[in-house]
């Protein structure tokens, strides 16, 4: 693991325990619930005895809802504070995903051929150059396996660190692998707690990037998806409006030929 990967690595075992959304196992799900969390554009058929890689995607999340659909679970996450809640809620269920600390462009560990779904979380914006994890996907999946790959829309990536009175402000250009500065993460626990941590380091890469990327390892692109689940009438300046305008999270799904 490289410097940008051992920094990111302390940022999110800080977040764990500042008790961020994306670190809270999901404790109350059934096969039909899982699937919606897991699946929601759509795009899987049964699941179960699917071997499933949830890459960079600890957190105690995605894994028990695939292990709950009758998956063979392995999560890999540079984390171990985000490893251990999958551990604990894997037990809680009585579920047995293998857990591998590692970094999301080594997946050497796994063999040609050997996964069906790499779902991957919010996660392709801490590395500096997709290109690695692109390949590693393309090599680690059987033919007809699927890839679902969640980014940062690049053309506002940073955007939301000026945001006030509803006039989003552009943030930096339009250049792949460009360092993203963003303020603090503060985090809200979930149980009114706010705690200020040290973000991640990110790094903003285009959409050329990203799909010419995914299609340049033989995968083929089966759809993709704007999150714009925002509310147009909140409080201009806040996170629900912002995301009605910005559509901050873009998802791709992909196919391997």
């Amino acid at each position: 693991m490289d410097d940008v990967g051992e920094f990111n690595r302390g940022r999110w075992d800080e977040l764990v325990a500042a008790g961020c959304e994306y670190t809270r196992p999901w404790w109350h799900l059934d096969s039909a619930t899982a699937k919606t969390r897991v699946d929601p554009e759509n795009q899987l058929d049964d699941l179960a005895g699917a071997s499933v890689l949830c890459l960079a995607a600890g957190g105690g999340q995605q894994s028990v809802a695939f292990g709950l659909l009758g998956c063979d679970v392995t999560v890999l996450d540079a984390s171990d504070a985000q490893l251990e809640r999958d551990r604990a809620i894997a037990e809680r269920y009585g579920l047995a995903p293998r857990l591998i600390r590692g970094d999301m462009r080594d997946l050497s560990m796994l063999a040609d051929g050997s996964i069906d779904v790499v779902w991957q979380a919010h996660s392709i914006n801490f590395v500096p150059d997709p290109h690695p994890v692109f390949a590693e996907v393309a090599r680690v999946l059987r033919p007809g396996g699927r890839y679902r790959l969640q980014f940062t829309n690049p053309f506002i990536h940073g955007t939301w660190d000026r945001r006030s009175d509803g006039h989003y402000l552009l943030a930096g250009p339009y250049v792949d692998g460009e360092v993203v500065r963003t303020s603090p993460w503060h985090v809200d626990d979930g149980a009114g707690a706010v705690t200020t941590v040290e973000g991640p380091r990110e790094f903003k890469h285009t959409l050329s990037t990203v799909l010419n990327g995914v299609t340049a390892v033989g995968l083929e692109i089966a759809g993709f998806w704007e999150d714009v689940e925002g509310d147009a009438d909140a409080e201009a300046g806040s996170w629900p409006h912002f995301k009605r305008y910005g559509a901050p999270w873009l998802t791709v799904w992909s196919r391997r030929a």
